[in-house]
């Protein structure tokens, strides 16, 4: 799909979505965007974005949607409300919802939008604020293969590891997957600086000797360092991040399956939530081994 031939509609511009948003930008595509907030957009505007003053009036005037906003509840208003995507798109408009929601409301509006001739992928992301500005994010899709592969530039754009893991809702699954792997691995990297502190080593040079081995993870290599640094500003809320962890316990116990370290990980960033670090980044886990 040549850029000349599409305007891509971005509605939500936060953490994430304004740095995706302007890759998309800087790789020619035509943009139009629309967010809450009018102000949170103003240097894709500046940029050449073009604002949209309402979700109905951009899903009119774009080829393709992306959605990169905050909750399921979110989702469900953007796209099946009244003012909606589904009930303003062109037939044959490509809806690709990256926010990390739920597999069931995937397939929900997967099957409406087939219903009115539209394509639909879930293609949440991983690699958080520094993923997004470098277009390095993985990306895990669900849709039918023909869509994907119509869409892949426009993932090229925003990320390299991208699989297609099956039909609708097989993306938001394997995000879910992502993020019980993180909730578990995010307390043993708070545990392991604080250990390090407590054996009157540096923990910076821990780091230099263990996030290279067995013990590497993203969160080791990228969050680690921004805890010691005592740096908490978002690439990722805190807030969010509970979010996620409710979907995943939910959808565990639809299926049945007990997730111990989940459940372990979703407590203690809710007591740190109740501290009032929602607005955090999911590094101040930390903050409650430090106290």
């Amino acid at each position: 799909m040549e850029n000349k031939d599409v305007t891509i509609g971005f509605i939500g511009t936060g953490v994430m979505g304004k740095s995706m948003a302007k890759n998309l930008l800087e790789a020619g595509y035509s943009l139009n965007v629309y967010t809450r907030t009018k102000e949170k957009a103003l240097p894709l505007l500046e940029s050449g974005a073009v604002w949209e003053p309402s979700i109905a009036e951009l899903s009119n005037s774009s080829t393709i949607i992306i959605t990169m906003v905050g909750y399921p509840s979110d989702v469900e208003e953007v796209y099946l409300g009244d003012d909606g995507i589904l009930n303003h798109a062109k037939e044959g408009s490509y809806l690709i919802d990256m926010t990390t929601s739920k597999p069931s409301l995937a397939k929900e509006i997967d099957h409406q939008a087939t219903s009115k001739n539209m394509y639909t992928l879930d293609a949440p992301v991983s690699g958080g604020d520094v993923g997004a500005k470098n277009g390095t994010l993985a990306i895990m899709v669900g849709g039918e293969n023909q869509v994907f592969t119509k869409l892949s530039p426009i993932f090229e754009i925003l990320g390299e590891n991208i699989i297609l893991q099956g039909p609708a809702g097989a993306g938001q699954h394997t995000k879910l997957s992502n993020q019980i792997t993180i909730a578990s691995n995010m307390i043993g990297v708070c545990e392991a600086i604080i250990y390090a502190k407590k054996a009157g080593l540096d923990p910076s040079r821990v780091l230099d000797s263990i996030s290279t081995g067995a013990a590497g993870s993203w969160s080791l290599s990228n969050l680690a360092p921004r805890m010691i640094q005592n740096d908490f500003d978002p690439g990722f809320y805190v807030k969010h991040f509970i979010k996620d962890m409710k979907i995943a316990l939910e959808s565990a116990q639809e299926m049945g399956l007990e997730t111990p370290g989940l459940a372990l990980s979703l407590k203690l960033y809710q007591e740190l939530a109740a501290k009032g670090e929602a607005d955090s980044g999911t590094q101040a886990l930390i903050k409650l081994f430090s106290s």
